[in-house]
């Protein structure tokens, strides 16, 4: 399809979205950016106005509507609040396709993007930085599952905080740390566990390089329930990160990647498991929609084939094994657990039930009082020029988890155990975050 017949598809998609839009202003209460910037045009029917006024060419796409557009943390908030459901998130995403073409982006996402399709350089760029980043980073806690054990002893959360300010990091900001050997090349290409069943895992891009805890989790829970595991050494970045910074070029090359092996492994396997909401989301939903979008309805058709077997970990477990009664013969931990639901497991995929149930049953939970809250993370472009908001509504949310109690905060997502990590040491809050495979696989 050429550029302009894409221009053209996506002005039609924006064009359906804002006319559709009544102004009811439902919408509003529930926004993580007006929540914190109260302004009529960082909210989703301020977004939609200003997206319809730029289609019309009554606004020009300038350096003040690229940071307006940028803001938007797009939690889909607004479209689970919506009578209509209007995906303002997706009408946001093609702008920022529009913008990355105008202003180009810039060369340090291009750089990240670049290693985050290119496997093989980015296993060499990360065992170099893993040797380095103690020289400009504190070091604390590492990947052991051994960091919450049965006497309540909590260690520090597994990160990095800066020594020294950095173009794009403040010092003291509390980050992810790279493991010694990523996860896929410390690991066989398959997991024999003597088991009838075989489940493909796709680690996701955070877990291979630095939360490799989760990715362990997900094998000790497969040896309990003699379940096979092909790692799927051959999958790429699921594109995230390029999505929502409007990179649809790099997209379309690692969705139609993924896709094609994605239908050549399945023909071995129940099903492929994700234990990254975001991750999942995008291979679940945001492939089918991309490729729509483009009009691109074959690859769109495939897209959707290969999601209906494809899984978040959690609900893959709860609703096809037996790892709730295995957990519920096992003994109840004293420790008190809060979930943070990910606004790529609840909101896109319909995923809080399931990892509630599981940890509920070897742990006490309580629930925080804005269960539905963005924690803020809000993707590449809101952390490097938009921290400042980022970061106010992950303090709001840090002091949500501290009053709840809880010694542990859980999330099945790495983008939201980075986010709230670093709240919660900014607020010296002393609550350690584990993903919600961590603490069933310590409970087994």
């Amino acid at each position: 399809m050429t550029k302009k017949s894409f221009q053209r598809r996506c002005k039609m998609s924006y064009e359906s979205i804002t006319n559709a839009c009544v102004k009811c202003g439902k919408c509003i209460p529930v926004c993580t950016i007006h929540d914190i910037n109260a302004d009529e045009t960082t909210s989703p029917r301020g977004f939609l106005d200003l997206i319809a006024a730029y289609k019309q060419n009554e606004l020009k796409m300038d350096k003040n509507l690229k940071r307006i557009f940028e803001s938007c943390f797009l939690c889909t908030n607004c479209v689970e609040a919506c009578p209509s459901k209007l995906r303002v998130d997706s009408a946001i995403e093609g702008v920022r396709y529009e913008l990355a073409k105008t202003y180009k982006i810039a060369w340090y996402k291009r750089l990240a993007f670049f290693l985050l399709g290119n496997r093989k350089v980015m296993d060499f760029v990360a065992r170099f930085g893993f040797v380095f980043q103690s020289c400009a980073f504190k070091i604390q806690g590492d990947n052991s599952l051994a960091s919450v054990d049965e006497k309540g002893n909590l260690h520090k959360n597994l990160g990095m905080s800066a020594r020294f300010s950095f173009p794009m990091v403040k010092k003291g900001r509390f980050l992810l740390s790279l493991t010694r050997q990523s996860f896929l090349r410390s690991k066989p290409d398959f997991i024999d566990n003597g088991g009838d069943k075989t489940i493909g895992l796709f680690v996701g891009c955070l877990s291979n390089y630095a939360y490799t805890s989760t990715a362990e989790a997900v094998l000790i829970i497969a040896k309990t329930l003699k379940i096979n595991v092909n790692l799927l050494k051959e999958q790429s970045c699921c594109g995230a990160p390029q999505y929502f910074t409007g990179d649809f070029k790099s997209v379309e090359k690692l969705a139609k990647k993924n896709v094609e092996y994605f239908e050549k492994k399945l023909a071995n396997l129940d099903a492929i498991i994700v234990p990254e909401a975001t991750c999942s989301a995008m291979l679940n939903v945001d492939y089918e929609h991309f490729f729509e979008l483009q009009g691109q309805k074959e690859w769109a058709k495939r897209a959707q084939s290969v999601a209906s077997r494809i899984f978040l970990a959690t609900k893959y477990f709860y609703d096809n094994t037996n790892l709730a009664q295995i957990l519920a013969s096992k003994g109840k931990s004293s420790l008190c657990v809060t979930y943070h639901d990910p606004c790529h497991a609840r909101k896109m995929q319909g995923v809080f039930k399931e990892p509630r149930a599981l940890l509920g049953a070897n742990f006490k939970l309580v629930e925080l009082s804005e269960v539905n809250a963005c924690c803020g993370f809000g993707g590449v472009s809101m952390q490097t020029n938009h921290f400042d908001k980022a970061l106010k509504v992950g303090i709001k949310k840090a002091r949500d988890i501290k009053a709840s109690g809880a010694q542990i905060v859980s999330a099945e997502c790495s983008a939201c155990r980075m986010q709230i990590s670093n709240a919660l040491e900014q607020e010296k809050a002393g609550v350690l975050f584990k993903n919600p495979l961590e603490l069933i696989a310590s409970a087994l």
